[in-house]
């Protein structure tokens, strides 16, 4: 099977461009236009109409794109599932949110595990657009994330929330805060909307982070004022570096389970589910 081709197909469905395809795949132009006649040819069908507006699907492309996301995840798993070693049932590759790597993280895997011993988990931290692709592709089977990248493909809910809050080494009221030693929170795509509706005189602060890790790390070695996770203000507060600004809302971030629309009703992914609502504390969607 030359999934290559399979790939070419669906990347200029998402870019409508030849030249463009050809960039993000590494490639001459020339090449992806052989892959698309190849698979053409081999489909007997024509996919794709290229003209000075740009390229578009044809009704037979239209039908066919389904069916090539299918044949895409489809080989991943092939491939997965014969590279599996060792005497494991099966390894289940799961993406979690940088923010999440922490108490959330080493709860999560104990959980995991006692309620299947004999799987093989493998976790790895990443955003959440890298994650909603890996989904896609068939890279990972589950994915914790704060911001879905919705796509036919892909399934989202809901399972709760994590909450940050404004800690200061300069200050203890809001009023005072002083905007060139802020530090602006970038958690998530919603976390600036929410933050400038909160404090907009604020949103124009030069320094912006994008990772609870790395604001921590700054408010230790140069101080300011920032938004981190509500256990790591404990923590800083604790620790004598940080004062909490009393006045300041906290904001909240949901926390969503992703996964394969052809995933999700597995019994795997069915009590993976169930682990994570438990461990958020979100109820069970009615009919779910």
């Amino acid at each position: 099977m030359q999934i290559e081709l399979i790939e070419t197909f669906l990347d200029l469905c998402e870019t409508r461009s030849f030249n463009r395809t050809a960039e993000r795949l590494g490639v001459t132009q020339s090449t992806i236009s052989g892959r698309v006649k190849a698979l053409e040819g081999a489909l007997g069908q024509r996919l794709f109409i290229r003209s000075r507006a740009g390229t578009a699907l044809t009704l037979q492309g239209m039908r066919f794109e389904p069916h090539a996301r299918s044949l895409r995840l489809g080989w991943a798993e092939a491939r997965h599932a014969i590279s599996q070693s060792g005497g494991r049932a099966a390894t289940v590759r799961i993406g979690i949110q940088h923010d999440l790597v922490g108490s959330h993280f080493s709860d999560l895997i104990g959980a995991f595990r006692a309620a299947f011993p004999d799987t093989s988990f493998f976790f790895e931290a990443d955003y959440s657009a890298q994650m909603c692709a890996d989904l896609t592709t068939g890279v990972e089977d589950l994915a914790i994330v704060f911001s879905p990248r919705f796509h036919p493909d892909l399934y989202f809910e809901p399972v709760g929330e994590i909450i940050y809050d404004m800690v200061s080494t300069e200050v203890e009221r809001l009023e005072e805060v002083r905007r060139e030693t802020y530090i602006l929170p970038h958690f998530s795509d919603a976390m600036p909307h929410a933050h400038a509706a909160l404090h907009p005189t604020l949103a124009t602060a030069p320094l912006s982070i994008g990772q609870n890790a790395a604001m921590v790390s700054l408010m230790r070695t140069m101080g300011g004022t920032a938004y981190v996770l509500r256990e790591t203000a404990a923590t800083l507060i604790s620790d004598g570096v940080c004062r909490q600004v009393i006045d300041a809302q906290p904001i909240p971030q949901a926390v969503f389970l992703a996964v394969n629309q052809r995933q999700r009703h597995r019994p795997l992914q069915r009590r993976l589910f169930q682990i994570l609502r438990e461990h958020f504390r979100a109820p069970t969607p009615k009919g779910g």
